[in-house]
């Protein structure tokens, strides 16, 4: 994510000025090319690495998935009626589903990155500090939580807990209650996601703080030119 921005300033600045005014007649068409490569590699798999792993979710309170708010509502009961293992299996389903899930996003980041218009990359170049991930969420979310419901599906399945949240929900939207989005399942791929964004969004506020500290590479190189 930090190095598609670097890259993505290249671009817009490359198509509107002349490389000489910013001293950018050093950078070779191979090497422009090699740090868009760069770029791709080191910003699409930046969160995926983070998030998409053992303990990426679950060791990490800021993203961390917590039983869903009509399960929390009666967790104290659920423990005290000697649930508490059940209780604490699900939270962990939760998170090992997203972070099994996660790695499907990396080559989304990366289409997504190359649909972009210069139009998109003048927006997000100009515009606020998580502009770029607010892109990435127009983007990819839908098709995001198309790959990643199979996914968590199969982890909440493993918990029998899970199966007796969701029949309560089936009973609570026949009668109009809540809707059956909000079965485990849907709960799991929707806080997964959002998590994602999250830290898509803490990389890209470091990229434009720091944007040649953030890179490696051949981007580097690109970034040390637009310094």
């Amino acid at each position: 994510m930090k190095s598609i921005l670097g890259f993505l300033a290249l671009a817009v600045i490359l198509s509107t000025t002349p490389a000489r005014a910013l001293d950018l007649s050093s950078l070779s068409n191979q090497d422009a090319a090699a740090g868009m490569r760069d770029a791709l590699m080191q910003g699409a798999g930046k969160a995926v690495e983070l998030l998409g792993r053992q303990d990426g979710f679950l060791s990490n309170a800021k993203v961390k998935i917590p039983l869903p708010d009509g399960l929390r509502q009666i967790e104290s009961g659920l423990r005290l009626i000697g649930m508490k293992r059940q209780a604490d299996e699900l939270v962990v389903a939760m998170n090992r589903a997203a972070e099994s899930a996660v790695p499907e996003a990396r080559v989304l980041l990366v289409d997504a990155v190359k649909k972009m218009t210069l139009q998109d990359a003048k927006g997000i170049l100009s515009g606020g500090d998580t502009a770029a991930t607010e892109y990435f969420r127009r983007a990819t979310s839908a098709e995001l939580a198309r790959r990643f419901l199979p996914i968590v599906t199969t982890w909440t399945q493993k918990v029998g807990l899970a199966a007796q949240y969701n029949s309560l929900v089936e009973r609570g939207a026949q009668l109009g209650l809540v809707g059956k989005d909000e079965r485990i399942e849907n709960y799991v791929t929707r806080k997964a996601l959002d998590g994602l964004y999250l830290v898509i969004g803490e990389q890209e506020r470091a990229i434009r703080k720091d944007p040649v500290g953030a890179a490696t590479g051949a981007a580097r190189k690109v970034f040390e030119l637009l310094k």
